[in-house]
């Protein structure tokens, strides 16, 4: 089972981190420079490149600076990149968990980068205890800031299934993001799309039970 982070595990609002950086902003709003190259459908170079490991915070945080005019302290900046990031719930870390009792591997498949992955995992140690972040309830995290690819391309997908070894055809693919539910469907992975008002509480136990059989864990 490959789980995406944000949107699935983590809850997110992909308009709040926009806003909090057009705050901070010295471009009049409606000029060119005032809208914030950043959703959840798509986002400019310099974000690809942070979620990929090409800059350093350091190098990501002047990148911002110089794209939107930006007149902020690194801390202003870390809290305005942060702004998008909501709850991990209990309950689907406690579903995770129940998952892998019942034979089910499950792994991590996400874009993101440095400052986030400190900072949800400060997070998760502080709420949970967790030593290392969510990678304390999964079997494997794929992280693309680390791997140097990121969704929606097949690469990243590619790489995933070959270090858990697996066929795509056996996994269920869970995600929110319409793009790279099409890549994961295009490689001919089974996929649950956490479109609204859909939640993985909700949705995952009427997938798996949909699951054909063959795909099932194996019995002890």
């Amino acid at each position: 089972m490959l789980f995406d982070f944000g949107g699935v595990i983590i809850d997110i609002d992909y308009d709040a981190t926009p806003t909090a950086i057009r705050r901070l902003s010295r471009v009049v709003p409606g000029r060119a420079g005032s809208t914030i190259a950043f959703s959840q459908a798509q986002q400019a170079e310099l974000f690809d490149k942070f979620e990929t490991g090409h800059l350093s915070p350091a190098e990501f945080r002047t990148g911002l600076r110089e794209a939107y005019d930006l007149d902020a302290t690194d801390a202003e900046l870390d809290a305005a990149w942060h702004a998008m990031l909501l709850d991990v719930p209990a309950e689907r870390l406690a579903l995770i968990g129940e998952l892998r009792r019942q034979g089910h591997q499950t792994a991590l498949l996400s874009n993101t980068n440095a400052l986030h992955i400190a900072e949800i995992n400060q997070r998760l140690a502080t709420k949970y205890g967790f030593k290392n972040g969510i990678a304390d309830v999964l079997d494997r995290v794929f992280y693309s800031q680390e791997v140097g690819l990121r969704k929606p391309g097949e690469e990243i997908f590619r790489h995933a299934l070959a270090e858990m070894n697996w066929q795509a055809a056996d996994v269920l693919f869970i995600e929110d993001s319409p793009q790279h539910v099409a890549t994961a469907r295009r490689l001919g992975l089974r996929v649950l799309h956490l479109a609204p008002p859909l939640t993985l509480l909700t949705a995952l136990p009427e997938a798996l039970r949909a699951f054909p059989r063959e795909y099932a864990p194996a019995t002890v």
